[in-house]
This record gives structure tokens, sequence and C-alpha cells, in this order.
């Protein structure tokens, strides 16, 4: 694991502008919105004939995966072609990393080949802080995802699809139901929320997939899916960390159905017009019933495309190239 540093200005340049983009803690409200902004400008990018940009022409961006990824990593691939960069995408499995290489000795080389931008996903929290502390003036990072800390490009696909269908943040009441503690896109979205300003941020789940002060985090905490639920505009389901888990936390994938599994006769607790989002990959059956996730309140299939939109805004904004507008014709 790797230490972060106390202060989060290491994202920003003198100017205030983004220079890196690891977590969401530290930023203002304002940044927040610019990339949302930004998103929206990229967004009608995909439905082009010709679905590119010059936004970053002759730019170098390497896709730096120590973790498996499939969606975040070929989202980002997608989102840097789009912008017309030139990508690599870093095999860690046939890497020298594998035969002992230290994390700096791997940055130093891809750096000697002229890299503009690192989009890293690591096992260990503070990876992408431990990067970006050491790369080059005027290299930007991008954290797809480090250990239980962040996943802030996430958690901003997540914003963008939550302004796209329901406008303004402040008057929403929005629950993130599931494996809390664990989860990195929910550290992501709960410092999102707040710093966008909801109305209230509600967390549920099981008593042992809570963290002990999340109330500190300012959300309040349910540990009934129906009470938790009833009355918001927005329901983010969150996928069960296996992977993550020490110990006995959960008897049962079935009984966590039972219990906290959302389902249409559960769903009809909340708002008429609630969307229903999961970060993916679904475990239909366990988080879901399939009738939720296939259903008319869910906007999962609209949170991967919009991710390419956010990812274009937040390389093109670490690489501080001109917005779409002021591009020349």
């Amino acid at each position: 694991m790797y230490a972060r540093p106390a202060s989060e200005n290491l994202q920003l340049d003198a100017n205030g502008r983004l220079r890196h983009f690891l977590t969401i803690e530290g930023l203002g409200r304002q940044t927040l919105v610019d990339i949302l902004n930004a998103a929206e400008s990229f967004a009608g990018v995909s439905a082009r004939t010709v679905k590119k940009v010059p936004v970053l022409r002759g730019k170098v961006i390497c896709n730096l995966f120590f973790e498996t990824s499939t969606r975040t990593r070929t989202t980002f691939e997608l989102a840097a072609k789009r912008l017309s960069a030139d990508v690599v995408n870093f095999n860690i499995g046939t890497s020298a990393t594998s035969k002992g290489e230290t994390l700096l000795d791997t940055l130093r080389n891809l750096e000697a080949m002229h890299v503009d931008l690192f989009v890293v996903r690591h096992a260990d929290s503070g990876a992408a802080h431990f990067i970006a502390q050491h790369v080059s003036p005027g290299v930007g990072v991008v954290n797809a995802g480090d250990g239980r800390h962040a996943h802030p490009t996430q958690a901003m696909l997540d914003m963008f699809t939550i302004r796209r269908h329901k406008g303004d943040f402040a008057p929403l009441r929005i629950a993130i139901v599931g494996d809390i503690l664990h989860s990195r896109v929910a550290r992501s979205q709960i410092h999102a929320l707040n710093t966008l300003g909801v109305s209230e941020l509600r967390v549920i789940g099981p008593r042992t997939l809570i963290p002990t002060a999340a109330r500190t985090l300012g959300v309040h905490v349910f540990h009934d899916l129906e009470e938790g639920i009833r009355g918001v505009d927005v329901i983010i389901m969150l996928r069960l960390q296996r992977e993550r888990m020490q110990g006995a936390l959960l008897p049962s994938e079935h009984e966590y159905f039972q219990l906290w599994g959302l389902t249409p006769k559960r769903l009809a607790a909340a708002r008429p017009d609630v969307i229903v989002m999961h970060p993916g990959p679904i475990n239909r059956g366990v988080e879901m019933d399939s009738a939720v996730a296939d259903g008319p309140h869910s906007v999962i299939l609209e949170q991967v495309s919009y991710g390419i939109a956010v990812r274009m805004a937040v390389m093109s904004m670490c690489l501080q190239a001109p917005s779409l507008e002021e591009q020349p014709a």
C-alpha cells in the first residue's frame, strides 16, 4: 500500500486547473461542474459518423492497469482514441514488473517513451498518488481505481448520468446500496454527491458491510432496504466485493438477495420516477433482480455510454487541451 499525501492540491496546478485526477476529495464543486460540462460537450461525439475530434492529436496516453478490468480499460481506450490520442495498453502480465522491476522503474521507462498521461489501475490504495508524485512536469495521471480508496471517473460518470436524468442535484434524495465497506466507487460517489450538494444521501446494507464511521462522511445509515429507499430519486446498487472480503461477512449470496436485493416489489417504495444505477458488473439475483436491471427505471447501459464522454473530459482537462468548442473548425 502506498502512502497518500495529506493535501490533495497535487491534483491542481497553480492556476487551480486540473493536473491529475486522483480522487474527488479536495476538489471543489466548480471543478466537478467543469468536468460535467466538458463531458456534455463530448457526449455527442459518439453519435457522429466519424467518432473522433482532434483535441489530443499527437498526445500519447498509456493505460497502466495492474489490476484486471474490461469495462473501465475499454472505455478509457475508446475515450483516448476519440480524442485522437495515440494509446498504449500496458500488459502487466508480460511486463518487467512480473520480473521484479519496481513501479518507479516501470514508470521511468515508460516516460522515456514520451507518454503524456497515465491511466492507472492498481490493487493498492495510493498507487496513483505515488505515480503522480513522481511523474515529470507536464505528465498527467488519472486514477482508474486504487484498492479500496477511490474510483473518481466512475463517480463522475454516475454524476453525469444523474444530472442528465434529474437536472439539479440540490433537491435529490439518493441511496447507495450494498457493500459500502469495500467499495472505492462508493467512497468517490459519497464525496461527489456531498460536494454537489444533494438534499439527502443514504447508505443501505448489512451492518458488516457498512463502515463504522460512515456517518462522519455525511450520510444517513439504513439497514433495512425498503425503509432506506423510501421516497428516493436515485438508487445506486453496488457489486459485492467478494475478492476484497476477509472472513464471513455474509452468510450467503442467497440470503443477501432476500434481504437487500432490489426487486420490482421493493422498488415501489421509491419515487415513481426513480432511476436505478450500478457501476457493473452486475451479479443478477444477488444485488438485483433481472426485471429491475433490464426494466424501465434502469439507466445502467447509459452509464457505460456516458463513461466515454466523462473520461474524454477528464483526460483533456488534465492535459489542459482546448475545449471542443474552442477547437478550430
